[in-house]
This record gives structure tokens, sequence and C-alpha cells, in this order.
């Protein structure tokens, strides 16, 4: 059995800031196949930043959930993270995405 391998995100709040960084390897199995994938987006007026682990499909699926959330919640990360949690238990295809995110903004964070 191949070694497992992941992706790191990392989130960091200090003095009001927030920093999320991530690896940029995508691979499929063992092999490889870029170097240079961005995993680290903002989000609603550069106020929220968001990193993805998983599947890359089925991350960019869950970045236009979360995006239209914050615009429904007009920014408001907690209530659009809360309300995406929700959808994600409740509907189908959400429970089988095989990625995960995490949210910040200048308060707080969600995994």
């Amino acid at each position: 059995m191949p070694p497992l391998h992941g992706t790191t995100i990392l989130a960091v709040r200090r003095n009001g800031k927030t920093a999320i960084a991530g690896d940029g390897q995508v691979t499929v199995g063992a092999t490889v196949m870029k170097h240079n994938a961005k995993k680290v987006r903002k989000l609603y007026n550069d106020k929220v930043l968001a990193g993805f682990a998983g599947a890359t499909a089925d991350a960019f699926t869950l970045f236009e959930k979360f995006e239209a959330k914050l615009e429904q919640y007009h920014g408001n990360l907690t209530r659009a993270a809360v309300e995406l949690a929700k959808d994600w238990r409740t509907d189908r295809v959400l429970r089988r995405l095989e990625a995960l995110m995490i949210v910040a903004d200048t308060e707080r964070s969600f995994i």
C-alpha cells in the first residue's frame, strides 16, 4: 500500500490579521499532477479567506456554494458557514463530496 499524502492548509490569526496558506500540490494516487495549484482564495470583496483540501472538483463545488451563502447573508461568515453546513448534511450530493474547507475573516474561522 502506498503511503498516504495529504494537503496542508494552515491558518494563523494575530493582532486582527488572518492568513491562510496551502501547499500547491495536486496528486492522483501517488502521482503528482501539479505543483502550483491555488488552494486558497479570497472571497466576498477580499474580506474572507478560504482554503481547501481533498478532491479538486468537490472543493470547487464547496467554494461556489459557500460564496453564494456569503452573498446571500451579506458577508456574515458565521451565518454562511452554518447554512452551508446544514445543506451539506441534508443534501445527498453534497454529503458525498470528498473535500474540506477552512474559511476565516479577521474575527472567526471555521473548518
